[in-house]
């Protein structure tokens, strides 16, 4: 049977991420590709015994439904820390769990943006919630990235068109590119948005993974008008398999995402809402953050050495302050996807082609990305020494 897919999914595509992923089960590739946390960073013991802990003590409360909203202590707790920071108004603002900030970010688009408006997002960016927003038939601009954020001049041209429903910013280590939006373009965009009337949703994943420099206010906390979606989750500070995310917005918006929620899936999971809750209540979560920021120094800063040892001198690499990954750039004649099939076919590496983050695929990019959570000191090692190998007999020294 011929299957009639409707509008909204009908173009959508398989990520190239998914396509290199398939050869990373042979056990022979070291894979640059996930955007996994490090697996050393999982409090494995802590996380058993608070398990443990909730099957002896409570059950029941693990087990049963819940209400859409989310577990009423992680909220509250969560909407005093968030308060604390100027990223939550009690007044404005509600907070609802979501299954990982990926459905707090696909949801704020269903609840704000009609067939044909358009959602701008940094280019490249997150395939996940670019992939959410064309799935609600919108028109996706993409706006230049620079190296402290967003062009803005490029931003309010489009904004100009006064169909801008929503600006998706990843202000904090940016997925893919690791770059980190300045507090000069964190306030123009913000400017941009209140002038123009659009919402921006503010993604923050990796804002607690920052390795170097100082912590820079997010919109959020600048936000006086109440056109701020705040999404943040516990996948990169706990563990992504828990799926558990939050979004802080105007009640009102919220309000419409609850309603949405309870259709997707009525509730994220329960019990490990409870787990996340007893390991911020049982855990000194600064000494935790501490020691995953330890993690990713390490790795990253290994990474960029091996980078600077074994890489031709064509190609270029971002610094990240945080976060997971660095994006790398070939020089503007080269063929990026075929640098990226031979690594992964001939020299055992897997990195994730920059198209796969494009605003459409057919973009023209000649990066990559290159992910240093996930692999082990030696494989870093390793792969960096292939990579380095490949991108000489390519590019030359």
């Amino acid at each position: 049977m011929e299957y009639k897919f409707s509008k909204k999914v009908s173009g959508l595509q398989a990520s190239a991420i998914r396509e290199i992923l398939k050869y990373c089960v042979d056990p022979t590739v070291i894979s640059f590709a996930a955007g996994n946390p490090a697996p050393e960073s999982f409090p494995v013991e802590t996380l058993r015994e608070l398990s443990q802990g909730i099957m002896d003590n409570d059950p029941i409360l693990a087990l049963q439904y819940n209400i859409t909203e989310g577990y009423t202590p992680l909220r509250d707790l969560l909407k005093k820390e968030l308060e604390a920071k100027g990223e939550f108004d009690p007044e404005r603002d509600e907070l609802i769990i979501t299954s990982g900030a990926q459905q707090a970010n696909a949801l704020t688009a269903k609840v704000l943006c009609d067939p044909g408006d358009i959602i701008i997002a940094e280019a490249p960016s997150f395939i996940g919630s670019l992939n959410a927003f064309k799935s609600e038939d919108v028109e996706l601009i993409g706006v230049t990235l620079e190296e402290d954020g967003i062009n803005t001049e490029e931003l309010e041209e489009v904004l100009k068109t006064g169909r801008v429903k929503l600006i998706y910013i990843i202000a904090n280590f940016q997925n893919p590119t690791g770059l980190t939006t300045s507090l000069e373009k964190r306030k123009k965009i913000y400017a941009l948005a209140k002038q123009y009337s659009a919402v921006i949703l503010e993604d923050n994943p990796y804002g607690d993974l920052r390795i170097e420099g100082e912590n820079i206010p997010s919109m959020k906390s600048m936000d006086d008008a109440g056109i701020v979606c705040y999404s943040r989750t516990f996948s990169k500070v706990l563990a992504p398999g828990i799926r558990v995310g939050y979004i802080s917005a105007p009640k009102e918006i919220v309000n419409k995402i609850t309603v949405c929620k309870q259709v997707d899936d009525v509730h994220t999971n329960i019990w490990a809402q409870v787990l996340a809750y007893r390991f911020m209540t049982k855990v000194d979560m600064k000494a935790h953050i501490a020691d995953l920021q330890d993690i990713y120094r390490k790795k990253c800063r290994l990474m960029l050495s091996e980078m600077e040892k074994n890489f031709s001198s064509k190609i270029s690499f971002t610094r990240p302050q945080g976060g997971l990954f660095i994006w790398c750039t070939l020089p503007d004649d080269c063929d990026m996807m075929s640098f990226c099939s031979r690594a992964v076919q001939e020299y055992k590496v897997a990195v994730v082609p920059g198209s796969a983050f494009m605003i459409s695929e057919n973009d023209k990019t000649t990066s990559f990305r290159l992910n240093f959570s996930t692999p082990t000191d030696e494989q870093i090692i390793e792969g960096c020494k292939k990579l380095g190998k490949l991108s000489k007999e390519m590019f030359g020294e």
